[in-house]
């Protein structure tokens, strides 16, 4: 049976100070995300168990379970790769990214009204959880999701490439419970390089695979 394995910083703790301080860069990966690999390995064992002994009185539970850790890990891992210490910025038509900045513009109307929709959607996502800009593939445009918790509120079939983690972990350390001061900081370590080719492969894999007329 397949497992997750926690995948490795593409920079040093550091790399992304003064925005994300190294300290919360460390717990968040080592310790935070970490627990979501390990959760997600484990639910796999126990429905496992509960297949081999056709015991399901605990399926629902599971299956939330696997459901809330295993799309913790595949947020993360997204939300590593989308930050750089060189980023920031808008996209703009160099780069390999005029394509996904025409996309957001076509999508949203500016580049403006996009950032001021994802940062008020990851400020005010209730409880905790995400704002995420996704790929929708039966309209083709983009669209900004926000997910409570890992996994709730989300379109079926959406497909993430930018990532804002709003959960108290990511931020309380440095910026206390001024979360719309670290979503406004986040806006300065976007990886749009990564953001770019996550929508340019979102696109091609989404093609032909849709049944919906």
């Amino acid at each position: 049976m397949a497992t997750y394995t926690l995948p490795e910083l593409p920079y040093d703790y550091s790399a992304l100070a003064p925005v994300i301080s190294g300290e919360i860069i460390e717990l968040h990966h080592d310790k935070h995300h970490a627990a979501y690999v390990k959760g997600a390995n484990d639910t796999l064992e126990q429905l496992e168990e509960a297949r081999s002994k056709d015991q399901w009185g605990s399926v629902n539970g599971l299956e939330k379970n696997l459901a809330f850790h295993l799309s913790g890990h595949i947020l993360h891992s997204i939300y590593w790769q989308n930050m750089s210490g060189d980023g920031g910025g808008e996209p703009l038509d160099k780069d390999g990214v005029g394509e996904l900045a025409e996309a957001i513009t076509e999508s949203f109307g500016s580049f403006d009204r996009f950032k001021a929709q994802l940062s008020k959607a990851s400020a005010t996502t209730q409880g905790s959880g995400w704002g995420v800009l996704a790929f929708e593939p039966l309209s083709g445009r983009l669209i900004v999701e926000q997910v409570y918790d890992h996994q709730g509120n989300v379109g079926q079939g959406s497909i993430p490439i930018l990532v804002f983690d709003a959960w108290e972990h990511a931020f309380y350390l440095q910026y206390r419970n001024q979360k719309v001061d670290f979503i406004e900081a986040m806006w300065k370590v976007v990886n749009w390089q990564d953001v770019a080719a996550r929508y340019a492969a979102a696109k091609e894999r989404a093609t032909g695979l849709l049944l919906v007329p």
